[in-house]
């Protein structure tokens, strides 16, 4: 028979309590906070060790924020079209950039869910042709503000609005300039095994979902302070 004393009898049942509140907290946000469709990348779920595995996701010439040698890289897949992807970029995005100034680069990388958001691609291929003429992020802000409402004829009214010629944006919209670009994006994250937007990697760590600031901050405070393998 195994006994215990009084005191390390509650010292246990406190680290029992701990690791469920723990474990409901993280169950709670994936209801809360929700994703679009999928679970987590194949690859993470057959290492057996999601949460220390390290991804190489390229960044070289995809949209940026931020600066280039920051210590924290951010690459995020998303939808324009999906509302999880909205709620991240409207409740998490600007908090997490300003707790962290001079120490984020967030890198947007497209992975439009064509079967279930049909102006998903378009709006994609808008992002970047607006980038063309300088104003990637500008447009970008502009298509999670209307991710409701996505259409040709909003593309070519955000494109006034910013002031772009629209001569030449529409050239690049009517010859689909950048769908290829959007393709191979999408078929880069399909290999990795990414299943679901939004879907980030923190210098290659991964987080699935439209997680709240704070899942963000535990990773990044302990990649800053050396934590993690």
């Amino acid at each position: 028979m195994i006994t215990f004393k009084r005191s390390r009898f509650f010292s246990v049942l406190a680290v029992l309590g701990l690791v469920v509140g723990i474990s409901i907290g993280i169950l709670l946000g994936y209801v809360f906070w929700g994703r679009d469709q999928g679970a987590a990348p194949a690859a993470a779920e057959e290492s057996g060790d999601p949460v220390t595995r390290r991804y190489d996701i390229p960044t070289e010439g995809f949209p940026s924020i931020g600066p280039e040698d920051a210590e924290i890289t951010i690459v995020e897949f998303s939808d324009f079209e999906c509302p999880y992807c909205r709620k991240w970029h409207d409740e998490v995005y600007t908090q997490l950039m300003t707790a962290y100034p001079n120490k984020v680069r967030l890198v947007y990388r497209n992975l439009p869910l064509t079967q279930i958001h049909p102006q998903a691609m378009n709006a994609a291929e808008a992002s970047l042709c607006a980038g063309d003429q300088n104003a990637y992020w500008k447009f970008h802000e502009k298509l999670f503000e209307n991710a409701s409402n996505l259409s040709d004829d909003l593309y070519a009214s955000i494109a006034a609005d910013l002031r772009l010629n629209t001569t030449t944006f529409e050239k690049c919209m009517n010859d689909h300039k950048y769908q290829s670009a959007v393709e191979e994006d999408m078929q880069f994250a399909i290999d990795l095994g990414v299943q679901s937007t939004p879907t980030f990697f923190i210098n290659g760590l991964a987080v699935v979902g439209a997680q709240p600031l704070s899942v963000f901050q535990q990773v990044i405070d302990e990649e800053l302070a050396g934590k993690i393998p």
